[in-house]
């Protein structure tokens, strides 16, 4: 069973998604898109709609970004956004990766960032990227490989247990690893792909992985044996490690183009 994002865990994933790390990622991704004013951007699986904001401002008053999503709770939390005076006009609509609902060429870039590793047909959501962007469009995943994790922890079997069933929250926490010959089976041109670390050293809760702690006990608490009582003891003993605190993981990114 994945990962489902009531209200409680959008507004979890959101508060983790402003922490430094994540904003430091949200630039990096845009960066690298090279965006142009007046360019057109689907952001797909846009979540609480923090990176499709920053998106709109990149492309200006004369482009417009698309966000999708199949949560509810995350669309909600996305059109409340506040949009700055000047950026481009923004729109947040229900739909999956398989499934987009819009014309074929209708983007100059896609974005999917942390979506595709919870799609079960990756050639399917691939495909319906291409579809929707014009020849010659970008397109930006970036996902995670969960075997990429170093957190350290007082007791390093309840770590290896915990992390055994949080993959349990994705289709493949493992996705990096094909990705980029799934890209280039979609009928895309691949660049080389890279990696944006995601570094925290001394506990402190607004940190990614300070926010992840919360999210990753409620999903496994329960599962695999893991008690409240247990799950409680590998929160407390994090949190506990203080300066001794240290965790580190990958994003993956791919950077694609459709032939022109």
């Amino acid at each position: 069973m994945t990962l489902h994002f009531d209200a409680a865990a959008a507004r979890r994933v959101e508060t983790s998604y402003l922490t430094p790390d994540v904003i430091e990622q949200r630039r990096q991704v845009i960066a690298a898109l090279h965006l142009q004013p007046g360019e057109s951007v689907l952001d797909i699986g846009s979540g609480p709609g923090l990176l499709a904001v920053d998106l709109a401002v990149e492309v200006g008053p004369h482009g417009s970004v698309a966000g999708t999503d199949i949560s509810d709770s995350m669309l909600a939390l996305a059109a409340a956004r506040s949009i700055p005076a000047g950026a481009a006009p923004l729109t947040f609509q229900l739909a999956g990766a398989k499934a987009l609902p819009f014309p074929d060429d209708s983007f100059d870039v896609a974005v999917s960032t942390q979506v595709l590793e919870y799609v079960a047909d990756i050639p399917g959501a691939l495909a319906e990227m291409r579809r929707v962007l014009c020849p010659g469009g970008r397109a930006l995943v970036l996902d995670t490989d969960w075997d990429s994790v170093v957190w350290h922890s007082s007791d390093v079997s309840l770590m290896q247990r915990v992390l055994t069933v949080w993959d349990e929250h994705l289709v493949d926490p493992h996705l990096p690893r094909t990705l980029l010959g799934s890209l280039k089976g979609a009928g895309f041109d691949v660049e080389p792909p890279w990696i944006i670390p995601l570094f925290n050293v001394g506990y402190a809760e607004a940190t990614y992985s300070g926010g992840l702690i919360p999210t990753v006990a409620a999903f496994v608490t329960g599962r695999g044996g893991l008690t409240a009582d247990v799950v409680d003891t590998w929160t407390a003993d994090l949190r506990d490690l203080g300066p001794a605190y240290f965790f580190s993981l990958n994003r993956y990114v791919f950077l694609a183009r459709k032939p022109g």
